[in-house]
Protein backbone atom coordinates (compact mmCIF):
# COMPACT_ATOMS: atom_id res chain seq x y z
CA UNK A 1 0.00 0.00 0.00
CA UNK A 2 1.23 3.26 -1.11
CA UNK A 3 2.31 5.82 1.45
CA UNK A 4 1.60 9.57 1.76
CA UNK A 5 4.94 11.84 2.45
CA UNK A 6 4.07 14.28 4.78
CA UNK A 7 6.43 16.26 2.77
CA UNK A 8 3.67 17.93 0.28
CA UNK A 9 6.14 19.89 -2.56
CA UNK A 10 4.31 23.25 -3.36
CA UNK A 11 6.70 25.10 -6.06
CA UNK A 12 6.74 29.05 -6.91
CA UNK A 13 6.58 30.29 -10.76
CA UNK A 14 10.57 30.26 -10.36
CA UNK A 15 11.34 27.58 -8.97
CA UNK A 16 9.19 25.34 -11.18
CA UNK A 17 10.94 27.63 -14.34
CA UNK A 18 14.31 26.08 -12.86
CA UNK A 19 13.61 22.79 -12.44
CA UNK A 20 12.31 22.31 -15.65
CA UNK A 21 15.10 24.16 -17.21
CA UNK A 22 17.23 21.24 -15.40
CA UNK A 23 14.76 18.47 -16.38
CA UNK A 24 15.01 19.14 -20.08
CA UNK A 25 18.65 19.89 -19.61
CA UNK A 26 21.22 17.25 -21.55
CA UNK A 27 24.45 18.43 -20.48
CA UNK A 28 23.81 18.11 -16.77
CA UNK A 29 24.73 15.31 -15.34
CA UNK A 30 22.19 12.37 -14.86
CA UNK A 31 21.56 12.73 -10.75
CA UNK A 32 20.99 16.43 -11.40
CA UNK A 33 18.47 16.03 -13.60
CA UNK A 34 16.87 13.03 -12.18
CA UNK A 35 16.80 14.98 -8.89
CA UNK A 36 14.72 17.87 -10.69
CA UNK A 37 12.28 15.52 -12.28
CA UNK A 38 11.62 14.03 -8.74
CA UNK A 39 10.25 16.73 -7.56
CA UNK A 40 8.43 18.08 -10.73
CA UNK A 41 6.51 14.58 -10.19
CA UNK A 42 6.23 15.25 -6.42
CA UNK A 43 4.54 19.09 -7.22
CA UNK A 44 2.31 17.46 -9.72
CA UNK A 45 1.00 15.09 -6.43
CA UNK A 46 2.63 12.09 -7.73
CA UNK A 47 3.36 9.65 -3.87
CA UNK A 48 6.97 8.59 -3.87
CA UNK A 49 6.43 4.91 -5.21
CA UNK A 50 5.05 6.41 -8.56
CA UNK A 51 7.98 8.51 -8.70
CA UNK A 52 10.26 6.13 -8.10
CA UNK A 53 8.51 3.04 -10.84
CA UNK A 54 8.98 6.08 -13.77
CA UNK A 55 12.29 7.01 -13.11
CA UNK A 56 13.71 3.30 -12.29
CA UNK A 57 14.82 4.10 -8.55
CA UNK A 58 14.17 3.16 -5.26
CA UNK A 59 11.20 4.67 -3.42
CA UNK A 60 13.87 6.05 -0.22
CA UNK A 61 15.79 7.77 -3.13
CA UNK A 62 12.96 10.00 -3.92
CA UNK A 63 11.92 10.09 -0.20
CA UNK A 64 15.14 11.42 0.65
CA UNK A 65 15.14 14.18 -2.24
CA UNK A 66 11.45 15.11 -1.65
CA UNK A 67 12.52 16.04 2.26
CA UNK A 68 15.95 17.71 1.36
CA UNK A 69 13.78 20.07 -1.30
CA UNK A 70 10.88 20.49 1.03
CA UNK A 71 13.40 21.51 3.67
CA UNK A 72 15.88 23.53 1.58
CA UNK A 73 14.04 24.25 -1.57
CA UNK A 74 16.52 24.40 -4.57
CA UNK A 75 19.59 24.26 -2.37
CA UNK A 76 18.99 21.01 -1.14
CA UNK A 77 18.90 19.18 -4.28
CA UNK A 78 23.20 19.90 -4.55
CA UNK A 79 25.65 17.71 -4.37
CA UNK A 80 27.32 18.03 -0.37
CA UNK A 81 30.59 17.58 0.05
CA UNK A 82 31.27 14.18 1.44
CA UNK A 83 33.57 12.85 4.05
CA UNK A 84 36.73 11.04 3.20
CA UNK A 85 39.21 11.39 0.52
CA UNK A 86 37.71 12.34 -2.97
CA UNK A 87 36.76 9.70 -5.27
CA UNK A 88 39.60 9.08 -8.07
CA UNK A 89 37.65 8.82 -11.56
CA UNK A 90 38.83 7.03 -14.04
CA UNK A 91 39.64 4.31 -11.82
CA UNK A 92 43.98 4.03 -12.06
CA UNK A 93 45.40 1.55 -13.64
CA UNK A 94 47.99 -0.64 -11.57
CA UNK A 95 50.77 -2.32 -13.24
Amino acid sequence: MPRKSPFRIELSADEFAELNRRAAKYTLPYFEVTRAKMILMAAKGMDNDQIAARLDTRREVVSQWRKRFFKERLAGLEERARPGRPRVFPPRAHG
